[in-house]
This record gives structure tokens, C-alpha cells and sequence, in this order.
């Protein structure tokens, strides 16, 4: 490969505001960027070297662009992987590989992973008709996932009892037992193609119950040091099994007995992630970056409480984004605001996040409240 530092191209896939603050980390090795995204107006379209229109799903797109590239990453899944395999066998380094992609595109092949790999899961069942869905295992409440395309929130849905069947999801689809749950934490694991694996402290979250979207997380978390332990040995367990070359989320629940389920993955840098920019050592950003590059990986430990504020589009408002009350949290210390170069806002959509770092606990709790409350996003 090229010198990291120098003359490389780096392909990303996607120019949402994962691949903006990727972007962001990569000036510092001054590494080439070229980014494709459908909207000409994505968040990455002025920092990049290269901008280029175009669809992530379609094959003639992808390959053509994957072939002006060293290195070929992503930062949404929802690509032609097909495209990527044929740009794997020509030479092109696509990293997170092309089969960790296809795998993770599917919900039901993800949880067949699991299954195979003794990963700690909820009980599911996979489904190919909403006929189906009467004759289930799984007895009520339980949640049902599309197997394709759903992603924040969307293509999931709690069917309570029969009565729910009716605006059940007809497409193929997975259900997996209602986890009634202490708790979601996530950890963070990269992996170079040394075989080098690092994982992040894990976090503790809180979901917008409407959005079903994260909100609001910590760390670094103050669950039993044995929960910590073993969520983080389940990362690295999977990253080994996957053999990624990347940065890999795993989203997992805490249930209420202390077992660890994992929930979903995600191959590319993630929102659970986002606090490691102020409060790691090394952000999610450069891991990944120092991951696909096949550099040693970074130190991870943190520097601080870190608590990640979601910035999202209030309800009721769609049009030209206004952020009304940055004054007022710009004036507290330990704050730093991500905007992501959104020019429209819409209800709950993901406008920017916020992070606050203290050294106590409870002030940085007490911050993170006041700019929740304070900062909002209006037009």
C-alpha cells in the first residue's frame, strides 16, 4: 500500500456525518479523500479532496469509483456489495471487507452468527411472510426487524399481542424475544490486519423512546467491573471470529438477571462512539483510520467522565436548521459542540451531538441535562 501519510486515495462510502468527522481525523495523516453520496449536499461535500454524486446501490457506481481508490471504507452499510467484491478480487483494499458488510446488511444472517459463533443473544426466529408471524415460537410481547434496510429506529417494531399483527411488517423479516432490560451498553472493538485488536470502555446508554434512537450515553460506565469484563471480551470475541479490518460497534442489553445479550452490529465507526473525540485517548475516528491503514491501534483509555448529547431535530419543525441556545452552552466549560453541516432539519433527525467532559461524575450528569434541555434545533 501506498505511504498512509502521503499520496494514499481513501475511497468513503457515504458522506453523512460519520464520514465528516472521519474526514476530520484524516487531515492530520494527509491522506487523500474522495467521498460518493446520492445528496449533493451532504455533510462531507466541501472537506473532502473529491466529491461525487452518485448511488451507494448501484453496481456500475460503486466499482467505478472503488477503481480511483488505494483503500475503499464506508460509513453506512447500505452499499452495492457486489460491486466491492469484484473490487476486492481486482486489488482494491475494501475495508471493512465486502463479506462483513453482506453479513451485517442482513439482521437474520447477523443473528445466525451468533447463533453459530455462541454469541449471547435473544431467542429469535426468522420469518419469510407476515403469515408466519401467527404460528410464532416466540411467544408476546416480542420484536419484530426488518432483515434489510432498517437502521435508528426504523423497521422495528413491538408486537404486544395479536392485536398488533394487522401493522406487522409483511417483508422478510426476524423476531426476537422482548428483553425487558436493566440496561444498553455498547463497546467499541477495532482490529488491524496484523490481527492487533483494541476495544473502548464500555458505555452505558439512554434511547429516545420516540425516535428509538440514542440519546443521551456515558462513560466511563459504573456497571460491575465482571459486566465491563464481559462485554468487552464479547467484542474482541467477535472481531476474532469476523477477522475485520476496521472498527466494529456492538450494541448489546444488560438484562435485568446480569446477562449480556448482544444486540446488533455495526462495521464502521459508530454514534456510541462519538464521545471518545474529547474523552479517549485515541477517538473511534483514528482507531478506525490507524485500523484500516494496518498502523498500531491507539490508546483507548479514557481521560474523563464523557457523557455524548444527540442534537436532534425538534418535533414540529422541518425546514432551514436554526440551533437555538448554543450561546448558553458554549458558556459552560468542559463543552464542545459537532455540528454536522445539516442545512435542513426534521423531527428527530441527527443534526450534530455535543460532548461534555468532567472530572466529576455528577457535574458532567448535571451539564449534559442542561444541554439537553437548552440546546434545540428549530427553523
Amino acid at each position: 500500500m501506498k505511504a498512509f501519510y502521503g499520496d494514499l486515495r481513501l475511497g468513503i462510502l457515504g458522506g453523512g456525518q460519520l464520514g465528516r468527522m472521519l474526514i476530520q481525523q484524516a487531515i492530520n495523516y494527509n491522506v487523500t479523500i474522495k467521498v460518493l453520496d446520492p445528496d449533493r449536499e451532504a455533510p462531507c461535500r466541501r472537506l473532502c479532496n473529491e466529491f461525487v454524486v452518485g448511488s451507494l446501490s448501484d453496481y456500475e457506481t460503486v466499482y467505478n469509483f472503488g477503481k480511483k481508490v488505494d483503500l475503499l471504507t464506508i460509513e453506512i452499510e447500505k452499499v452495492n456489495v457486489d460491486a466491492l467484491e469484484q473490487l476486492e478480487r481486482e486489488g482494491v483494499q475494501v475495508y471493512p471487507q465486502s463479506r462483513i458488510i453482506r453479513l451485517i446488511q442482513d439482521k437474520g444472517l447477523q443473528k445466525q452468527f451468533f447463533k453459530e459463533n455462541d454469541i449471547p443473544t435473544a431467542e429469535f426466529q426468522i420469518i419469510s411472510s407476515a403469515e408466519q408471524l401467527s404460528t410464532s415460537q416466540i411467544p408476546f410481547p416480542y420484536i419484530q426487524k426488518l432483515r434489510r434496510d432498517g437502521y435508528d429506529g426504523k423497521g422495528v417494531y413491538k408486537v404486544i399481542d395479536e392485536s398488533y399483527l394487522d401493522n406487522a411488517f409483511t417483508e422478510p423479516s426476524l423476531i426476537e424475544r422482548w428483553i425487558d432490560f436493566e440496561k444498553e451498553i455498547a463497546v467499541i472493538v477495532a482490529r488491524n490486519e496484523n490481527g492487533e485488536v483494541k476495544t473502548f470502555p464500555m458505555v452505558e446508554m439512554e434511547f429516545n423512546p420516540e425516535a428509538n434512537l440514542v440519546e443521551f450515553l456515558i462513560q466511563p460506565s459504573t456497571l460491575p467491573f465482571e459486566v465491563n469484563q464481559e462485554a468487552e471480551g464479547i467484542a474482541k470475541r467477535i472481531a476474532e471470529t469476523l477477522n475485520i479490518v476496521g472498527i466494529l460497534a456492538v450494541e448489546m442489553f444488560l438484562t435485568k438477571d446480569g446477562k449480556v445479550l448482544v444486540n446488533e452490529l455495526a462495521p464502521r465507526p459508530h454514534n456510541s462512539g462519538h464521545q471518545s473525540i474529547e474523552g479517549n485517548v485515541v477517538s473511534q475516528f483514528e482507531q478506525h483510520l490507524r485500523a484500516i491503514f494496518n498502523q498500531p491501534l491507539g490508546d483507548t483509555t479514557c481521560l474523563s467522565n464523557a457523557i455524548m448529547v444527540n442534537v436532534l431535530g425538534e418535533a414540529g419543525y422541518e425546514g432551514p436548521a436554526v440551533y437555538q441556545g448554543i450561546e448558553k452552552i458554549l458558556k459552560c466549560a468542559g463543552v464542545y459542540v459537532h455540528l454536522y453541516g445539516k442545512a435542513l432539519t426534521k423531527p428527530f433527525r441527527k443534526m450534530g451531538h455535543v460532548t461534555i467532559v468532567d472530572n466529576d461524575r455528577e457535574k458532567a450528569i448535571e451539564k449534559a441535562r442542561f444541554v439537553q434541555q437548552t440546546l434545540k434545533v428549530i427553523s
